[in-house]
């Protein structure tokens, strides 16, 4: 007799289960918000800061492309 009790493995971010990409699509509109307030909140605190011509110190060049974070649940695209 050859029973196998081999269980395989789940790859990273290969979860099917409903709770899981729930939390995956609440983090994907949380997480870019976050960031957005993050930056904001850094400029706001240096706002005083200036170079010799009085030009701002911290300025904001834009944003970053579609990218993915890993997270405790896997990988989490944000946009």
């Amino acid at each position: 007799m050859t029973d196998s009790i081999v269980t395989p493995l789940v790859q990273p971010g290969a979860f099917s289960d409903l709770l899981t990409e729930i939390l995956r699509n609440g983090a994907q509109r949380l997480l870019p918000t976050a960031v957005e307030e993050e930056v904001l909140s850094f400029i706001e605190a240096h706002a005083s800061k200036r170079l010799y011509d009085v030009r701002a110190h911290i300025l904001r060049h834009g944003h970053l492309l579609e990218r993915d974070i890993q997270t405790g649940i896997g990988s989490v695209r944000v946009f």
